[in-house]
């Protein structure tokens, strides 16, 4: 049993390893990218102590016997790449947030848990290096708190690869069952672009409503808020300072910090809705919320009623079931940005649940045909 925990580790390690030279490639792009000198430095700087981390888990693995190819960015890396180049640095760079932060977590969670000293020690010194570079990144970023136990949302991007995943996954899902039940071609073509319309209606509205929601939860906390700092700002100003000592600050700093902070109704509102309420700024308006989802769903749910648009029978079924197959294992590999696993596993998991679609639907339209 204690020998089989040392392939595994093994893996981990390499694991960690890739990560790093993939942070590497990522910030020197971003670097170059970058039009002011001073944000471009701190990029190359951390591109730079990334490789120092790529090399650390270097002599790891060769001190236990592991050989090693050279360096070379993975397919995600190359996909958060293509992120960057399209939708912008800002957003790679939250994307990067999210890394640190999640290399942060892994590095805490197995620093003790490695039967290899130096590769514990490794995992400690590079979760409070991760941690710093986290810290750098927030601040660039303008936002504040512990990266490693926040989940970031991506905002545009998240929205437009899920609601692309929704509208693809429940069209394809109604094209093979509609097949399954053998009906004309034009019904075929009216059921799937009657569900193109009902689904990224539904997923935009939805969409809407909960960024709405969301705001509405926002506005009203913030107002308890603001009307308690009016009311009792000796009360608040104690809270804050009781927020700040739990966060390591020594007490004397902490009031004086507190009794600052106060002094500005305006910050002291930001203070406590980000400290006590854990809560910051919506980040999207409503309607654009809904619009994205609702037209990524859209071109999702097109994709298996395109070829049946401009072909007939077998063909169009074949050519709309293999892209739509392909598709899937393309938006399971785009999800692995915001969930961190591979590419190809999550592509591979997205294909699987396709066909398992595919099929069901049309079992389950074979079936209702039969019976009526």
């Amino acid at each position: 049993m204690e020998n089989a925990r040392i392939p595994h580790q093994q893996n981990l390690w390499r694991e960690h390893w890739q990560d790093e030279g993939d942070a590497a490639f990522l910030y020197r792009h971003i670097a170059a990218a970058e039009q002011d000198p001073t944000r471009a430095k701190i990029f190359s700087d951390l591109a730079q102590v990334e490789d120092q981390h790529v090399a650390r888990w270097t002599q790891v693995l060769r001190g236990a016997g592991v050989s090693l190819p050279s360096m070379r960015p993975s397919l995600r890396a190359r996909i958060m790449l293509l992120v960057g180049r399209l939708f912008g640095w800002r957003l790679l760079t939250s994307l990067l947030l999210a890394e640190e932060g999640r290399e942060t977590k892994g590095y805490l969670r197995d620093a003790t848990r490695y039967d290899n000293t130096d590769a514990m020690r490794t995992a400690a010194e590079l979760a409070k290096e991760s941690a710093a570079h986290a810290a750098q990144l927030g601040e660039l970023l303008g936002t504040k708190g512990e990266p490693w136990h926040r989940t970031a949302s991506g905002g545009f991007l998240r929205n437009a690869v899920y609601g692309f995943n929704d509208g693809l996954t429940a069209n394809f899902g109604l094209v093979m069952g509609v097949l399954g039940a053998n009906v004309p071609h034009h019904i075929i073509v009216v059921s799937g672009v009657a569900g193109l319309f009902a689904d990224a209606l539904s997923m935009g509205s939805s969409g809407f409503l909960a960024a709405k929601s969301e705001r509405e939860v926002y506005t009203h906390e913030i107002a308890i808020e603001k009307e308690e700092l009016r009311v009792m700002p000796d009360l608040e100003e104690t809270e804050l300072a009781l927020l700040y000592q739990t966060r390591g600050m020594h007490p004397d700093a902490a009031r004086r910090s507190a009794r600052q902070v106060m002094e500005n109704p305006d910050q002291a509102l930001q203070e406590q809705a980000q400290l006590e309420l854990g809560i910051g700024a919506a980040s999207m308006s409503p309607l654009r919320e809904g619009w994205i989802t609702g037209v990524a769903t859209a071109v999702g749910a097109f994709i298996p009623v395109f070829p049946f648009l401009i072909l007939r029978g077998p063909t169009a079924i074949w050519i709309a079931f293999s892209i739509s197959m392909l598709s899937h294992f393309g938006v399971g590999g785009a999800r692995s940005i915001f969930t961190g696993r591979g590419v190809f596993r999550s592509g591979l998991d997205m294909f699987v649940v396709g066909l398992g679609i595919a099929v069901l639907g049309y079992l389950v339209g074979d079936w209702i045909a039969g019976k009526l």
